[in-house]
């Protein structure tokens, strides 16, 4: 019997310099359970998308001069079987304004639940974007088009 999966607002985040796209790696976590990601996280309620995006950016890379250059869209993706929820996920082109190192070490705090979350924030070519799990390189082709 089919079960009712909740929806959920996302946002995701390409932070692109010199044909580069910031991506991160959860340090405790193997690449198995959960893949290659780029900034992003959950919209909190009453939370413009914007600045959710902003925020998360933030909360994970340890940056903190970002800007929004542009909406690039908004797409829905089942998590199942992970979590029988819908990610309504709003994708976000950002600006970054300060210099960084090719790797760094970053982490967000966990919710007051226990340890906080340790990230690997490190540069890719942009043509390997496909690597992002759970569909976060969807919109990527929109950031060559200029029309949008």
């Amino acid at each position: 019997m089919p079960t009712s999966k909740a929806t959920r607002d996302k946002v995701i985040c390409y932070i692109v310099r010199d044909g580069r796209l910031l991506v991160f790696r959860h340090v405790d976590h193997s690449f198995e359970e959960v893949g290659i990601q780029v900034p992003g996280g959950t919209v909190k309620a009453g939370e413009e998308p914007e600045r959710a995006a902003l925020r998360e950016a933030r909360e994970e890379t340890g940056l903190h001069d970002l800007t929004v250059v542009r909406k690039l869209g908004t797409y829905e993706y089942d998590i199942t079987p992970y979590r029988p929820e819908i990610h309504r996920c709003h994708v976000f082109q950002l600006a970054i304004h300060q210099e960084t190192p090719d790797r760094w070490a970053s982490q967000e705090e966990n919710d007051g639940a226990g340890e906080p979350i340790r990230f690997e924030c490190f540069w890719i070519p942009l043509e390997h974007g496909h690597v992002l799990q759970s569909g976060q390189g969807t919109l990527l082709s929109r950031l060559f088009d200029h029309d949008a």
